[in-house]
C-alpha cells in the first residue's frame, strides 16, 4: 500500500514565508524517512519531488532577482546552487536503493539529511535574512508568485524521478557544482 504523501500546493504569498514553509515540510518529510513504520518509498518519492521543485525555482527565480536587487552577492547564490547540487546528489543515492529496509537506506538517508539540513540553516541565514531587509512586502509577494509557479509546474511535470535526478547531478558535474 502506498500512502499519498502531501507536499503542499500553495499558490501565493511572501518568497521567504513560502520559503521556510517548505524548509519546515522537508525536515517533516526526512523525519518520516528515517521512520521505519512509515511508507518510506511514498515519503521518498514526495520528499524527491519537492527537493527538486524547490531548488529549481529558487534557482530560476529567487537566487537572480535577490542578486538583481543587490540583496545576496554572488558567492551566496552560487554557493546555494552548489549546495542544491549536493542535496540533488545525496537524494540521488536514496532513490537508487531498491528496498527501504536496509542500513544503506538508513545511511543513505542520514547522508541526505544532513545535507539538506546544512543548507537549510545557510539559506536561512546568508539568503533569506538579507532578502528581508532588502526587498519590501509586495516584491516578497511578487516573487513568491513566480516561485510557487515554478515549484508547482515542477512538480506537476514528476521532477523527483530518478532519472530527472540523474540528469540534474551530471549536469550539475558538467558544470562543476560537484567535486
Amino acid at each position: 500500500m502506498t500512502d499519498v504523501v502531501d507536499v503542499h500546493r500553495p499558490v501565493s504569498g511572501d518568497v521567504i514565508d513560502l520559503i521556510l514553509a517548505d524548509h519546515a515540510l522537508f525536515e517533516l518529510l526526512l523525519r518520516q524517512l528515517r521512520d521505519a513504520s512509515a511508507d518510506r518509498d511514498a515519503v521518498r518519492g514526495a520528499l524527491a519531488n519537492v527537493l527538486v521543485a524547490h531548488a529549481e525555482a529558487e534557482e530560476k527565480f529567487v537566487y537572480p532577482k535577490l542578486r538583481k536587487r543587490s540583496a545576496v552577492g554572488a558567492h551566496e547564490a552560487e554557493h546555494g546552487a552548489e549546495e542544491h547540487a549536493e542535496g540533488h546528489e545525496a537524494l540521488l543515492k536514496v532513490l537508487e536503493l531498491k528496498g527501504t529496509d536496509t542500513k544503506a537506506f538508513d545511511d543513505a538517508v542520514e547522508e541526505l539529511s544532513a545535507k539538506v539540513n546544512h543548507h537549510l540553516v545557510e539559506e536561512e541565514l546568508t539568503i533569506l535574512n538579507p532578502a528581508r531587509s532588502e526587498l519590501g512586502s509586495r516584491a516578497r509577494a511578487d516573487l513568491g508568485a513566480e516561485f510557487v509557479r515554478e515549484r508547482n509546474r515542477q512538480i506537476d511535470d514528476n521532477c523527483g524521478t530518478l532519472t530527472n535526478v540523474r540528469a540534474l547531478v551530471a549536469r550539475s558535474r558538467r558544470e562543476g557544482k560537484l567535486d
